[in-house]
């Protein structure tokens, strides 16, 4: 603990302009996907306070700067979307829930850092990460239209008068089910019912259409649906703002990289458009004064939520553990340090923890900001928390001038946001790719983009899992071929072994794992051998590890022999394989120790002591 709070103040000068630079280039993108997630701009900010400042306290590696990010944003904005539909789009009800789920991916990756988890992360498969990042881009992309252009569905009258009747029967139904619950529901009266049918208001019917029709017009497939009608309803001032915003954006990185050019676009273009007093629309107000605590999450965050929402915050953990322990490489090839994983994950969920406490969106490691604040001079964990400071600073000092912002210019951002975080590499080595990789970057990036971006990689990594494990059992599957013994099939210590022994003695090479893809070759083990054959060496030198299903079918293939009269002997048994044996009594029921030998020498002696060369003799 006294270590924790020991800071290095060597290189003070530098973490300072590091975290004062990493936090003026988070604040447009925190502001940005604040918005894009549904919880408003605050939400993105106070993410982008607590994640980077907890995230670097806590966690291993020195120069990280946390906060929301792209991917981390496009899951939430799913969920978010999702929870808002239960609740009728009742942001203050469904708030608790989401924030709950929030809270628990930040415990879960906490846990993932205690029991040591942090250093496996790197085997999920490139194909599963490069889809996913590219369907990350389409999302933005593509839900991103509509803002650009200056339409919102909920406030299309003609488009939110489609769903009323679809709004009426869904009250009623809620009506009937309340009454249900009440046990107030019998057929003989139906007075109650048609009181509360009767109570509902225009304004209730409306609120219920308007999210109906969110619904409808939300993600990617929702976007598509409502096309025509954002073409229809094209609004040129905000449409004007927003490819100005991109353009300062791709157009002052050509003059200079030393100032952001997402911040120069933010202040650039807002800045004008409240100068000449333009009737644009401005973002969701950002609460004046210090984030309070949501203590309401805590309320919600029972066994049925956890159950419900469970998948959701698993993926969130292990997308932000990625995001993060990707970034901290980076970080590493920077700075030619080595980063601690496991630390790294504790931190991010501590920040993720504080920032959902908080109202915020969870985050990850940003590679952007990490190398900004690298090439600006940080080099400790200080400049990480410095970044948080800033915002916090920003929040209470132009928290209401940040307020009319217009929403077009975080469109706008987001656009160059989505552009950015796609996988080019990965797109244009799709004519090289193996197939089957291309087939998983392809389903990964569509069911993410057009269906659900956790069931989708959760589906990614099946599919992976099984191709992988498909090819080493290829592999593996190739050794297993059961053949008299012959000098150009022996191995190095076989050259002596008797010629007088030949028919009586066969050796079965097993090379690599005894797994359950191999097991039907080697089944055909025990059909192979001749019947003049009365032994059988198998070598298991190069067979590192033996699964349930290999088990189970080199005991059969034992029992088959011994009921032949025919001996097994065992010749370099590794330590798996021979407790897993001896698990089961193959070892010493079916096959004595003294049949067991460390090395093909010991093994030769033990053959010519004690089996009859009965064809030669």
């Amino acid at each position: 603990m006294k270590k924790l709070f020991s800071f290095d103040l060597s290189h003070f000068r530098g973490d300072l302009f590091g975290g004062l630079t990493a936090g003026i280039v988070a604040l447009p993108l925190a502001l940005a996907f604040g918005v894009s997630s549904g919880l408003g701009p605050s939400a993105g900010l106070y993410g982008a306070i607590f994640v980077s400042f907890f995230a670097a306290l806590f966690g291993g590696t020195p120069t990280q700067i946390s906060g929301p990010t792209a991917p981390m944003t496009a899951v939430s904005m799913v969920f978010i979307a999702e929870i808002l539909a239960n609740f009728d789009g009742n942001i203050d009800k469904a708030l608790p829930t989401i924030l709950s789920v929030f809270f628990l991916a930040g415990i879960l990756q906490v846990s993932l850092g205690f029991i040591g988890l942090g250093k496996y992360i790197r085997y999920i498969p490139y194909p599963v990460v490069s889809g996913f990042m590219t369907a990350i881009g389409v999302i933005i992309l593509v839900t991103q239209i509509a803002p650009t252009v200056g339409y919102y569905p909920k406030e299309d009258k003609a488009f939110v008068e489609q769903f009323k009747p679809m709004a009426e029967e869904l009250i009623l139904e809620n009506i009937l089910k309340e009454e249900v619950d009440e046990g107030i529901l019998v057929l003989e009266d139906f007075k109650t019912t048609i009181e509360r049918a009767n109570s509902i208001s225009t304004g209730e019917i409306m609120t219920e259409a308007k999210t109906l029709a969110g619904k409808e017009a939300s993600g990617v497939i929702g976007t598509f649906n409502v096309l025509p009608r954002i073409f229809a309803n094209l609004h040129s001032l905000e449409i004007g703002l927003a490819l100005l915003t991109i353009l300062i954006i791709y157009g002052f990185k050509r003059i200079t990289t030393a100032v952001p050019s997402t911040l120069v676009a933010l202040f650039v273009v807002s800045g004008g458009a409240m100068a000449l007093g333009l009737d644009y629309r401005p973002i969701a107000a950002i609460p004046s004064g210090l984030p309070t605590p949501q203590w309401g999450l805590f309320s919600t965050f029972g066994f049925g939520t956890i159950t419900q929402y469970v998948f959701t915050a698993i993926t969130l953990a292990l997308l932000g553990a990625i995001d993060s322990l990707l970034t901290s490489v980076v970080a590493d090839n920077m700075t030619k340090t080595v980063h601690k994983p496991n630390k790294e994950l504790v931190g991010q969920g501590i920040g993720n923890a504080f920032g959902a406490l908080f109202g915020g969106l969870p985050g990850a490691g940003a590679t952007i900001r990490t190398v900004v604040n690298i090439n600006s001079g940080g080099k400790t964990r200080l400049s990480g928390m410095i970044a948080g400071l800033l915002l916090l600073f920003i929040l209470l000092a132009i928290g209401p001038i940040a307020s009319r912002i217009p929403a077009a210019v975080l469109a706008g951002i987001l656009i160059t946001v989505g552009i950015g975080v796609m996988d080019y590499k990965g797109l244009k080595a799709i004519p090289f790719m193996p197939r089957q990789e291309v087939l998983i970057l392809l389903v990964v990036l569509v069911l993410s983009s057009v269906w659900n971006l956790v069931y989708a990689v959760g589906i990614g990594l099946v599919i992976a899992s099984l191709m992988f494990m498909k090819k080493i059992g290829d592999l593996a599957s190739e050794s297993f071929d059961v053949q008299p013994l012959q000098p150009e099939k022996s191995w190095e210590d076989e050259f002596a072994f008797p010629k007088n022994l030949k028919e009586e003695v066969f050796i079965k090479h097993l090379d690599g794992p005894l797994f359950f893809d191999s097991t039907s070759s080697f089944t055909e083990t025990a059909k192979q051998i001749p019947s003049k054959a009365s032994t059988l060496v198998i070598r298991l030198d190069k067979v590192p590890y033996i699964d349930q299903s290999g088990l189970y079918a080199l005991e059969s293939i034992i029992i088959d022999l011994v009921q032949r009269k025919k001996r097994v002997i065992l010749v370099g048994v590794k330590k798996q394989p021979r407790y897993m044996m001896e698990r089961i009594d193959i070892i010493p029921d079916l096959i004595p120790k003294e049949q067991i030998f460390t090395d093909f020498k010991h093994c030769v002696k033990w053959v010519v002591e004690n089996v009859e060369d009965e064809f030669n003799g």
